[in-house]
């Protein structure tokens, strides 16, 4: 795996369906590293931190190898890197073969694996679907979550080192299959 793209989001205030949200949600490219800290990415902004940020979502990436599946369900979107709120967009993600506690040298950081995510109505939002989040449950993926080891930079290009499998542990899939509503 490789990073293909780091992404930053700005706090913004959206309107949807009559109702206000305050999100962090509409992450985009940018050219400079990113500085991975323990509970989230510097000057990444995450409004909603009773499910987003903290020790174990300090940081999520999602496959660009997924992005042509959305892309066919939604041919109007104007899709640009970071549309699933990822700060990292990856090559060849696979939530089938990761697994929870998987450790990984990426940059200057050492990250582990810790959960898939869940989506929430930015989802919809950011799609302008209703349907957005429950297709997004009907798949594996998911993306993942990761705990930050030793904070640092990471930048495009830089490659994912396994540094430790997890083991005896389900992946992100497994994981991510259980919690379908």
């Amino acid at each position: 795996m490789k990073i293909i793209s780091v992404n930053i989001g700005k706090k913004q205030t959206v309107t949807w369906k009559h109702k206000t949200y305050e999100t962090g949600m509409f992450k985009y490219p940018v050219k400079e590293a990113i500085f991975l800290e323990k509970e989230d990415v510097v000057n990444d902004h995450v409004i909603d931190r009773k499910f987003h940020g903290g020790f174990d979502k300090a940081v999520y990436a999602y496959g660009e190898n997924h992005y042509e599946y959305w892309k066919k369900l939604y041919p109007n979107l104007d899709f640009t890197y970071g549309m699933f709120g990822e700060n990292l967009t990856v090559s060849n993600l696979n939530e089938e073969e990761i697994s929870v506690g998987t450790i990984f040298k990426l940059g200057e950081a050492k990250i582990e694996v810790t959960k898939p995510r869940q989506p929430c109505v930015k989802l919809n939002i950011r799609f302008n679907d209703s349907a957005a989040v429950k297709q997004f449950w009907n798949t594996t993926k998911s993306g993942v979550y990761f705990k930050v080891l030793e904070i640092g930079k990471v930048a495009k290009n830089d490659v994912f080192i396994l540094l430790e499998e997890g083991k005896n542990t389900p992946t992100i899939a497994e994981v991510y299959k259980s919690k379908r509503k």
